[in-house]
């Protein structure tokens, strides 16, 4: 049976964590049979990694600040999760499924495929960030979130 992903609420959520005005900052996508869904959204980094476990698959998005002094700038991420114990099969669904998810979440500076939860740390991400951003050229000692 092919997958199907709910576009509507994806959609939503995806505006939500884009939207600067919002507290919301990330959302995670998970399955529901053979239906992509906005599992959750909210605005803590640890409870963003607490959807990652070692028997899931699932697609984060997630809105970071990068820059500094000169220049501050919202920078967003799309993850695919693919836990250790997921099966075969649906493993290699997961990257034929991500064309789903892309119709919708279309815009991001950094896509990370992963299954090492260190990979995710916070820093690591806003590293890839700053990578993908290109020039920084203040002194760095702008706050980020």
């Amino acid at each position: 049976m092919a997958t199907t992903c709910d576009k509507d609420s994806v959609r939503q959520a995806y505006e939500l964590v884009r939207d600067d005005k919002s507290e919301v900052n990330w959302a995670v996508l998970k399955y529901d049979g053979n239906k992509i869904m906005v599992a959750s959204t909210g605005s803590d980094y640890q409870e963003f990694l607490s959807n990652f476990s070692n028997s899931e698959r699932l697609f984060g998005y997630l809105r970071m600040y990068t820059g500094d002094e000169l220049s501050r700038r919202a920078k967003f991420a799309l993850v695919t999760w693919i836990g250790s114990e997921v099966g075969a099969i649906k493993r290699a669904k997961v990257s034929i499924d991500k064309a789903l998810v892309k119709d919708v979440i279309s815009n991001f500076a950094v896509e990370l495929a992963t299954s090492d939860l260190a990979d995710l740390e916070e820093e690591s991400i806003k590293e890839l960030l700053i990578k993908a951003g290109g020039a920084n050229y203040g002194n760095g000692t702008a706050k980020n979130n």
